[in-house]
C-alpha cells in the first residue's frame, strides 16, 4: 500500500482540484494527508476540505501552511471568484502554520511519497525547522524547466514555471536540500482536461460532478480552446486546461505510460530574481521527466477520477 502527501495550492488553477479526486480513486493509495500552500487565512484548506467531503474522505487530516502574508512570492497568489467555481460558501480552516509543517514531517518519517504541486514554500519552511530532513524525502515536484516544450505545444519560457518562479529562495532550497523527481512543464504541457470529458464527469460523483462545475467556469476565464487548442497541433481543440498536477501525482505513484525519466546534472542559479537550471556537467544529478504520452495520461486520469470501485478508505488507528 503506497502512502502519499499532497502538498497543494487547491482553490486556484482547477489541476490540483482535479489531482486530489485522481490520487482519492487510485487503488492501493493512501492519502496520509494534505497541507495547502500560498493559501489566503485558510481558504485553500476550506477548500481541499470541503472537496474531501464530498468524496466522503473527512478523515484525511488537512492543514493550512505558508499564507500569502508571507514576504516570499513574486506576486500574491489569487483566488477565483468562490461563487462560481463552487457551489455554496465554503468557511476558511485556518490552522497554525507548525501544524502544517509538523503533518508534512510525519509524512517524511512514515515513508511517504511527498508530492508537491504548488509552489514549495511548506518544503523550505521545514527544511528551515527540521535541517536536513527533505534529504530523506521521497519528493515529486511539479515543476523545472530545462528543456522547453516540443514543437506543437505551447512554446513557453522559463518564466511560466510558476510554481518555481512564484517563490524562487523556497524552490532553490528545495532542489538542493533534496532528491527530488521533477515533472517540469515541458510534460506537463502536454496533457489535456477536455471539454469532451465533461458529460462523463457530470454523470459521475459527487467530486467529479464540481470538476465539471469549475472546468467550465474556467474554460469561461481563461478560453484555453483558442489560445492553446486551436493554436496548438499538439493538443486537443477542446483543450479547458493543462493537467499539471495530476500528472505529477500520477507519475509519483508509477504510472509509466511513454515516461522516460532521465538522471540529468543541473546548475542552479537566481539571475534578476529568477532561478535558471541548466545543463552543466558540474551540476547536481536530478532526476526530471523527459517524455510522457499526455494522450494516454488524459484517458487515464478520466477513467480513474469516474471509476466506481474505488479502493474503500483505510481505518485508522
Amino acid at each position: 500500500m503506497l502512502k502519499l502527501h499532497l502538498d497543494t495550492d487547491l482553490g486556484g488553477d482547477i489541476d490540483d482540484l482535479c489531482a486530489l479526486a485522481m490520487v482519492l480513486n487510485w487503488p492501493a493509495v493512501e492519502l496520509l494527508a494534505v497541507t495547502t500552500v500560498a493559501d489566503d487565512q485558510g481558504r485553500r484548506a476550506g477548500y481541499t476540505r470541503y472537496a474531501l467531503r464530498l468524496a466522503g474522505r473527512q478523515d484525511i487530516p488537512v492543514a493550512a501552511g505558508a499564507d500569502v502574508s508571507l514576504d516570499c512570492y513574486r506576486s500574491r497568489p489569487g483566488l477565483p471568484d468562490e461563487a462560481v467555481y463552487w457551489p455554496e460558501p465554503v468557511p476558511p480552516a485556518p490552522t497554525s502554520l507548525d501544524q502544517a509543517l509538523s503533518l508534512l514531517e510525519r509524512s517524511i518519517e512514515q515513508g511517504a511519497i511527498i508530492a508537491a504541486v504548488g509552489p514549495f514554500t511548506n518544503l523550505a519552511l521545514l527544511e528551515k525547522r527540521s535541517s536536513g530532513i527533505l534529504g530523506h524525502a521521497r519528493l515529486y515536484l511539479m515543476g523545472g524547466y530545462v528543456f522547453p516544450p516540443r514543437a506543437g505545444f505551447p512554446p513557453w519560457g522559463n518564466d511560466m514555471d510558476y510554481n518555481v518562479q512564484v517563490d524562487v529562495q523556497s524552490a532553490q532550497t528545495v532542489i538542493q536540500c533534496s532528491s527530488p523527481t521533477l515533472v517540469p512543464l515541458s510534460v506537463t504541457a502536454e496533457t489535456s482536461l477536455r471539454r469532451a470529458y465533461l458529460p462523463t464527469l457530470k454523470q459521475a460523483g459527487p467530486l467529479a460532478q464540481l470538476i465539471a462545475r469549475q472546468a467550465e467556469a474556467f474554460a469561461r476565464d481563461e478560453n484555453y480552446e483558442a489560445q492553446y487548442g486551436r493554436t496548438c497541433p499538439g493538443l486537443p481543440a477542446d483543450t479547458i486546461n493543462f493537467q499539471h498536477d495530476p500528472l505529477a501525482c500520477a507519475i509519483a505513484l508509477g504510472w509509466n505510460e511513454g515516461v522516460e525519466i532521465r538522471e540529468i546534472p543541473l546548475k542552479l542559479e537566481i539571475k534578476d530574481g529568477w532561478l535558471y537550471q541548466s545543463v552543466d556537467n558540474s551540476g547536481k544529478p536530478t532526476k526530471v521527466v523527459t517524455r510522457v504520452n499526455g494522450t494516454r495520461f488524459n484517458e487515464f486520469w478520466l477513467n480513474v477520477v469516474t471509476r466506481k470501485n474505488a479502493v474503500a478508505p483505510i481505518a485508522r488507528a
